[in-house]
């Protein structure tokens, strides 16, 4: 789609350097694709909600229990 837009020298000059765009259409190509891009991923993580955390002193408890058990751990994970 063409479009003429009045776009100021300094920002697109800033565009074309940070995206390494070689013409001006591919700054601003480049930079609405980033923009979108960054608002989908903010979508996504506001999708999910929020959850709570355990305290260091509940994960040390959890590792705790699992002594012995003979399964082997990641971090707080044990493997099934």
């Amino acid at each position: 789609m063409k479009t003429t837009i009045d776009i100021p020298d300094a920002a697109l000059a800033d565009a074309m350097r940070f995206t390494g765009a070689k013409t001006k259409r591919e700054a601003v190509v480049k930079a609405l694709m980033e923009y979108n891009r960054q608002q989908l991923v903010k979508e996504v993580v506001a999708s999910f909600g929020t959850w709570d955390i355990a305290t260091n002193d509940e994960i040390e408890a959890g590792d705790m229990e699992e002594i012995g058990s003979g399964k082997p751990k990641i971090g707080i994970w044990t493997l099934q």
